[in-house]
């Protein structure tokens, strides 16, 4: 039996201090246990209350992931277009495409955590026009043109990649349920991604998502049948409080939990509603969670 769906693991962002040794041990167990891409989110840091989090700097982190893996897919899930300038975010992006070998996967979306936005002195208003314009560039310059634009916020002349990205560029997913930025995003994107708190980490709930995503394809002139669809789901592993301080932390929803075989089933309902790939969020993210949960790999292939 093949695969009935991708399925990718989120690297550890914020639940605790990770350094790098770790962050490669954990990569490179997901490449080893067979899964098919590791993500990295793109983040400055987290309030709440009086605690303060945040991961490293997520393309240094994909660059370095870039050499150190081999087979698998990987990128920013999502990485904000506020955070960068639209010019340099496509030569990074092409720089960590040609350092994997054509691995990478370009998520991208608008930004939503306003005390990141704050903290770091990027403007938090007008986040769907400055993405439009942001994705108008970003677009041009990895599709190989020569891009002058002269917006309200970006502004480029003659600006080009050399060297060139491969032949039309890595691909572009949007990680929004916004309707102004998935119609922005939708003609130019090969896939869509859902976070797992937009709908409840429940797969009835995802399927109402899916309708909002082909909705928004007919409006742009899209068959939706052509977008790859992927949404991140919340897994529990041995070691974790039952998710209680993910909970308390983020007001995650319940995550999927139970044996391997158990998680394989919850998964093939994901594929069953047409969803291509799940990122993995694993409570708690560590290399043995990865190898635990390298058996549900075995049991979902059948």
């Amino acid at each position: 039996m093949a695969r009935p769906l991708r399925v990718g693991i989120q690297l550890p962002e914020v639940e605790r201090v990770v350094t790098w040794p770790e962050v490669r041990d954990i990569a490179l167990a997901v490449q080893d246990e067979g899964f098919d891409s590791i993500w990295i989110g793109d983040h400055l840091l987290y309030r709440n209350g009086n605690a303060v989090t945040g991961p490293w700097e997520a393309w240094s982190v994909l660059a370095a992931l870039a050499e150190a893996t081999e087979r698998i897919s990987l990128g920013p899930l999502v990485a904000a277009t506020a955070f960068h300038n639209p010019a340099m975010l496509a030569k990074k992006a092409a720089t960590v495409d040609e350092i994997s070998g054509g691995r990478l996967i370009l998520g991208i979306g608008a930004g939503w955590n306003r005390a990141e936005f704050d903290a770091f002195g990027y403007p938090y208003d007008r986040r769907a026009s400055r993405f439009e314009e942001a994705l108008a560039i970003i677009h041009g310059l990895l599709s190989g043109d020569t891009v002058t634009f002269d917006g309200a916020f970006y502004r480029v002349e003659e600006c080009l990649l050399v060297p060139p990205p491969r032949p039309g560029g890595p691909p572009i997913m949007i990680g929004s349920q916004g309707p102004r930025v998935l119609r922005a995003a939708l003609p130019f994107a090969a896939a869509w991604n859902g976070w797992y708190a937009w709908f409840g980490n429940d797969v009835e709930r995802a399927r109402e998502l899916l309708a909002v995503v082909d909705d928004a394809c007919h409006d742009v002139g899209r068959d939706p049948v052509s977008l790859s669809r992927s949404v991140t789901v919340l897994v529990e592993a041995p070691g974790s409080v039952g998710n209680t301080e993910r909970a308390k932390r983020w007001d995650d929803p319940p995550a999927v939990s139970g044996s391997p075989r158990e998680i394989a089933e919850a998964l093939r309902r994901y594929a069953a509603i047409g969803i291509d790939e799940v990122q993995l969020v694993v409570d708690p993210i560590t290399t043995g969670s990865v190898r635990w949960l390298g058996a549900m790999l075995a049991s979902l292939d059948g």
